[in-house]
């Protein structure tokens, strides 16, 4: 126990500092970066995974920084919810970083290859610091960390619509970090805390004597978090910053970024206000409609892309919509369902990137309607996106079912019928958008003159892309691993 309670805040330490080492690196060659890179990722995963297996047999515990106790220190703490995200970011980033050995130059330059892992570290660490902290004011610092880092792993491309991307996402994220802001600010004038517990402790007394306080300061947090995350209708600097970056920016961006703000918002509704002082609050009522909204515009939108890239950063949407549906319905089962699809749609949504880079990076095709005949061509790559969108779709013994079931249980025990609603249509929408192009993939014949040679996926592509389509098959076979952090994070969200 005396080393275990150092793991959180080592895993963030070793992100920042490799992070910090690489800008030193210029003039190594490209494998011994793609190493460090590597290692850097592959301890803090380990360490993650040593903690899930520690909070799962022995209960989460706090690290307090400096020894000095909350409210006067700062407090990092691993509980169920926090390992849980802990593990699908050092995992999926490890994969991510492994795919990176052969990245393209269209992508990344190769003198600034050495830039580009350090911002990549820097993305992980900062999203650590966002599931580990336990106070207002450094979740504050690590998403500001986030946002800014995110928007310079998409200007890295060094392109017009990259540049652009980045700028409209930068905007957007500074209007939501200003929310933020003035919501702790409004939370510390009435409580004089920023530790979690301390400010719900004292929400508790005080909640009917500053009740405008309270309803503005969680509207500005939903707000907020709600612009990072991408939340209709606050998504407008999603499509352009997610379709535009390199593809392993984009696997991070829409498989891990997305989802930690979603982390952040969880936690602060619950462990920061709880769930008697949300009930009383309409909050719930506009995240319902919201995310209702992010689910059909997301997937309508998504069926009349032509570009594949901007398909996938659409579709993104819809699937934070499902999360968000998950909290708004506001019950046990619901709340599972939104955890697991966190850990289902980071791996689906990393591998359906991931495989569409791929193909832009040895074909040059980008067009949907370029893709037919493609499947015999790059087998395992098409394999890949296949398993994925069928994941996607909700296809059963997939990820993705196990976390529609639970939301549709949920909606149904919340008696939400047109939520029910919402999730059946959307699935045969996703039906609409995927489906067609496997099946042009595998049994059309391509009209375009590709040299097979150009075509080969590396050795080390190859892995990454049916790891994830693995874990995708695994974890719609056998989900009880994450299903046991997910239901014991979902009775501590709502025991709180």
């Amino acid at each position: 126990m005396k080393l275990m309670v150092h793991f959180p805040v080592l895993t963030i330490i070793l992100f920042f500092t490799s992070a910090f080492v690489f800008p030193l690196t210029g003039k190594w060659s490209k494998k011994s970066k793609y190493n460090l890179a590597l290692i850097s990722s592959a301890i803090p995963l380990i360490l993650s995974l040593l903690m899930a297996f520690y909070v799962s047999n022995k209960g989460g515990f706090s690290y307090y920084v400096g020894n000095w106790v909350a409210p006067w220190g700062i407090e990092i703490k691993a509980d169920c919810l926090s390992v849980y995200m802990a593990s699908v970011i050092t995992l999926l980033g490890m994969l991510v970083i492994m795919f990176t050995r052969h990245i393209s130059p269209s992508d990344v330059e190769e003198d600034q290859i050495h830039t580009y892992y350090s911002l990549m570290l820097l993305l992980f660490g900062s999203m650590l610091g966002i599931t580990f902290t336990w106070d207002l004011f450094n979740l504050f610092v690590f998403m500001e960390i986030n946002s800014i880092v995110a928007c310079a792993v998409v200007s890295i491309k060094d392109k017009r619509d990259a540049i652009e991307g980045a700028l409209k996402y930068l905007l957007l994220s500074s209007l939501g970090s200003g929310c933020i802001l003035i919501a702790t600010a409004l939370i510390y004038a009435i409580t004089g805390n920023l530790n979690f517990s301390f400010i719900h402790r004292e929400l508790l007394n005080i909640v009917k004597d500053y009740p405008l306080n309270i309803l503005v300061s969680l509207s500005l947090f939903v707000v907020g978090f709600g612009v990072k995350a991408a939340l209709v209708p606050l998504h407008v600097w999603l499509p352009d910053a997610h379709s535009s970056a390199p593809s392993p920016s984009s696997a991070v961006l829409s498989g891990l970024v997305l989802k930690v703000y979603v982390i952040g918002i969880i936690k602060v509704m619950f462990f920061v206000y709880g769930t008697a002082i949300i009930k009383e609050l309409p909050i719930l009522k506009l995240l319902n409609i919201s995310a209702s909204l992010s689910i059909i515009l997301g997937s309508v939108i998504a069926m009349v892309q032509k570009d594949i890239k901007k398909m996938l950063a659409y579709s993104s949407i819809a699937q934070i919509g499902y999360i968000f549906l998950g909290i708004g319905l506001f019950n046990e089962t619901s709340l599972r369902g939104a955890l697991f699809h966190i850990l289902s749609h980071s791996i689906t949504k990393a591998n359906l990137f991931l495989a569409a880079g791929n193909i832009i990076k040895k074909t040059g095709i980008r067009e949907i309607n370029d893709l037919k005949g493609l499947g015999s061509k790059m087998p395992v790559t098409l394999f890949a996106f296949t398993v994925s969108s069928l994941s996607m779709v909700g296809l059963p013994l997939l990820s993705g079912f196990h976390s529609k079931w639970l939301l549709g249980l949920g909606s149904l025990r919340a008696g939400q019928s047109l939520s029910l609603t919402i999730l059946l249509v959307s699935s045969l929408l996703n039906a609409g958008y995927y489906l067609p192009i496997v099946i042009s993939a595998f049994f059309k014949e391509t009209s375009l003159n590709l040299r097979e040679e150009t075509l080969i996926t590396k050795g080390i592509e190859k892995f990454v892309l049916i790891t994830l389509s693995f874990m995708v098959l695994f974890f719609g076979l056998f989900p009880g691993v994450p299903m046991y952090f997910v239901t014991k994070a979902a009775t501590l969200l709502l025991g709180n």
